[in-house]
């Protein structure tokens, strides 16, 4: 018999910033990124809140990303990741978003999350709000270390790319599948599936949604980790994400840099 399976955007869909620009923060702790990079990312958050990406923002953001991250040590970002994720700020993901998980999980569907930010990021994730597996851009690393290439970048006709693989190996049957985004970038992920949902839509698919008579849902309530709720079968639903921002964590770096200039 064929399985089903829901398939999440994260960014603004599951958890209510950018995953990849939150860890700015951290990584500038780590020595890996400047102050002007840090305030860029500041920048870029601030756009992805207001406007969310298109496809030119999108690959502008993916080749900025990819040449900074160029010479970084793999075991370096992993460990960065999985040490900060649960204190950059609390973790926050979209309280309905916690639920619809678990209401898939209940139907015995298979959660995917399918994200464009890399794939050491999305894993810990993906794992944390109790998804089954995830797909991330993969990047080209050579002796342990980033080269600045792109294996895979998981967005656009790449995420439905992926899904076709995925249901491949799976056994998902895509035409009673699901799949929630919240970025016209995003279509070829719900127009692959039989049941499409756009969630916190930017102008684009909203637009798109209507014509489709496509359901939309709008997500607006982040819920800790800690106050998370037991599902009915008595198994939390481990949901915690990177919902804090880069706006916040670099907004405290510029707050540093102006005072240690003040004393100056």
């Amino acid at each position: 018999m064929s399985r089903i399976a829901a398939f999440f955007d994260l960014d603004k869909t599951v958890i209510a910033k950018s995953s990849t620009l939150a860890f700015s923060r951290p990584f500038f702790q780590e020595g890996l990124i400047n102050r002007r990079a840090v305030l860029k990312s500041a920048y870029a958050q601030f756009v992805f809140m207001l406007a969310g990406a298109d496809a030119d923002q999108m690959d502008r953001m993916r080749a900025h990303i990819t040449a900074l991250a160029a010479g970084w040590d793999v075991e370096q970002i992993r460990s960065i990741v999985n040490e900060t994720l649960h204190d950059i700020v609390d973790p926050l993901v979209y309280k309905e978003a916690t639920q619809l998980i678990a209401d898939h999980k209940a139907e015995g569907h298979d959660v995917v999350i399918v994200s464009a930010s890399g794939e050491e990021l999305v894993a810990p994730i993906a794992q944390m709000i109790g998804a089954d597996y995830s797909v991330g851009t993969k990047m080209v690393v050579n002796d342990g270390r980033y080269t600045g290439d792109v294996e895979f970048y998981c967005a656009a006709d790449n995420k439905a790319v992926a899904i076709k693989q995925l249901a491949a190996e799976h056994g998902y049957d895509l035409s009673r599948s699901y799949a929630y985004s919240d970025s016209v970038t995003d279509l070829p992920m719900l127009e692959v599936v039989g049941h499409p949902t756009v969630v916190n839509p930017d102008r684009g698919l909203r637009r798109t949604a209507a014509q489709k008579d496509w359901p939309v849902l709008q997500f607006s309530d982040p819920v800790s980790l800690r106050s998370r709720i037991p599902t009915p079968s008595g198994k939390a639903v481990a949901v915690t994400a990177i919902s804090l921002g880069a706006v916040a964590a670099a907004g405290a770096a510029w707050y540093g840099l102006r005072r240690r200039r003040n004393r100056d």
